[in-house]
């Protein structure tokens, strides 16, 4: 998890440096605010895909994990069937 907010800083950062150089450099205003909002868009469409990305990973480590934990009810329920097994032929 610290390195999510090491890369969101990082990309903060660059977006507010972009925002910076931009707003400063010369040029005309209305080619300005073209630049800013196509700047932000492209941001915001490379935040989106590093958020699908962690979701979509999140999301596999769950189904991972309600897997294991079917597989480990499943043998917990077979168990006492089996001590029970073992004590009747140990009776014998």
């Amino acid at each position: 998890m610290n390195s999510g907010k090491v890369l969101l800083g990082v990309l903060a950062g660059v977006a507010a440096g972009a925002l910076l150089g931009v707003l400063f450099a010369p040029g005309k205003g209305s080619n300005t605010r073209k630049k800013i909002y196509k700047k932000g868009e492209n941001y915001a469409e490379g935040l989106k895909e590093q958020f699908d990305d962690f979701f979509k990973s999140i999301s596999e480590k769950i189904n991972e994990a309600k897997e294991e934990v079917s597989v480990f009810a499943e043998e917990q329920k077979t168990k006492p069937e089996a001590v029970k097994k073992e004590l009747k032929t140990a009776k014998d």
